[in-house]
């Protein structure tokens, strides 16, 4: 039989604390609740747990830039009237509110993600989860759906360092268009995005003929829905394109971001998903034996949340988990029934007919019969790990810490991002 995947799960309580404010449909707490869950049923024995690093700003300033990293760190609810003109740059305000403790917030979930791929990177876990990342939505110089930076470009830009080829995978309900748009000039990166399309549904990104451009030209792989897509059509289709992707594009690595606002009965969804389909999902792609990173993210009826980020938790250890709720901190928030998978939720019509479904099947499978196979990249030395131990910062010269920058580039192609980076390559510089 073989040996039982070593999995890394990280954590740290205040990232839960945080409170985006009163109707924001975003509620952290759900983190500390799907932990209490997993501590209930006594996941944690079966997983090395970490308190995650606060990700250093040069850490942001990896693919975030310079000025917006900055700006994070400065902005308070109490000084953000003075910065009116810079909110609307940064898209921050009523979807992404300024709130205290805001950058720690950050720091906290993207240094997670990013000891996640350092260990997947040494070898040290086969399976590395923070449900406290996914925030897919971020952008290099701006805030967007609730996300302010976005932890899994961090974390896929780490992985790189070590393999040739990333596979990220997104069955948020939301397109992963922040993720998308990092990598989709590159064939380093293949982006594929499970997502509710049309009827103006936030980001309105996400058609299947966006593709990718230039050398990231069919390495983006998009499958947009409609309304009240169930389980049998979901966990079908996702099978048969990964099993394909896989096949194709041979990643070293995967990134699969797990948000579960695609669940039925989601205050901000429209899928039918139960927390069986979801996590069948999860199920599929551990079954590869590919080093797999696993985040969070959307996901906005935190009970449920909490329940299917914690099943999903179980079938990466191998554990099939009871169906009743053990006693834990926040069992008040699962009555009345104190059931794992809860059947509740409006379930809506679906309106994915086979004709529908069978059409981006097809034009999915054609755009991969277009990549002929793997791309090859001429790997050069690893350049460091971007993890930063504790240190005194007086004493330390600032100016060597933003060599990384330069030193990534040993792996990045010059085009693998964004047109204008280089801009900034001279603002860290002059900093």
């Amino acid at each position: 039989m073989p040996a039982k995947d070593r999995v890394s799960y990280f954590y740290d309580g205040d990232v839960g604390s945080v409170y985006y404010g009163p109707n924001h449909p975003m509620k952290p707490h759900r983190l500390c609740m799907t932990n209490s869950l997993v501590l209930a049923y006594g996941l944690h024995n079966k997983m090395e747990i970490y308190r995650p690093h606060r990700a250093y700003p040069v850490e942001l300033a990896q693919f975030h830039s310079v000025d917006y990293v900055e700006f994070l760190g400065r902005i308070t609810p109490e000084s953000q009237d003075k910065y009116a003109a810079e909110l609307i740059r940064y898209n921050m305000g009523e979807d992404c509110p300024v709130f205290d403790n805001l950058f720690e917030f950050c720091q906290i979930y993207a240094g997670g993600t990013i000891d996640a791929a350092n260990r997947l990177n040494h070898g040290l876990c086969d399976i590395a989860i923070n449900w406290a990342g996914g925030l897919h939505h971020a952008k290099k110089c701006e805030a967007s759906g609730f996300c302010y930076v976005n932890d899994l470009v961090l974390g896929i830009l780490e992985l790189l360092k070590y393999h040739a080829r990333v596979l990220y995978i997104d069955i948020d309900i939301h397109h992963g268009d922040g993720v998308e748009e990092a990598f989709y000039l590159t064939d380093r990166v293949m982006t594929v995005s499970f997502h509710k399309f049309g009827d103006y549904f936030f980001p309105g990104t996400g058609d299947v003929k966006d593709v990718g451009e230039r050398e990231g030209k069919y390495y983006a792989i998009n499958v947009p829905l409609k309304d009240g897509i169930d389980d049998a059509n979901f966990v079908r289709m996702f099978r048969a394109v990964i099993q394909k992707v896989v096949e194709v594009y041979q990643p070293g690595a995967i990134v699969l971001q797990c948000g579960a606002d695609s669940l039925a009965g989601d205050r901000l969804g429209c899928f039918n998903l139960s927390i069986d389909g979801h996590s069948e999902c999860v199920k599929f792609v551990k079954k590869f034996n590919i080093p797999l990173l696993v985040t969070g993210g959307g996901g906005y009826t935190k009970e449920n949340v909490a329940r299917c980020w914690t099943v999903e938790t179980g079938v990466l250890v191998d554990t099939e988990l009871s169906n009743d709720i053990p006693d834990n901190d926040y069992l008040k928030y699962f009555k009345p029934d104190c059931i794992l998978k809860t059947t509740s939720g409006n379930h809506m019509e679906n309106l994915n007919g086979k004709t529908y479904l069978s059409t981006i099947k097809q034009q999915v499978m054609e755009n991969l019969r277009r990549i002929a196979h793997a791309p090859s990249v001429q790997m050069h030395e690893v350049p460091p790990d971007m993890y930063i131990p504790e240190f005194d910062e007086d004493e330390v010269n600032p100016d060597e810490r933003l060599d990384q920058h330069t030193l990534d580039k040993h792996i990045q192609k010059d085009e693998e991002y964004y047109g204008d980076d280089n801009d900034n390559d001279h603002d860290m510089d002059d900093s």
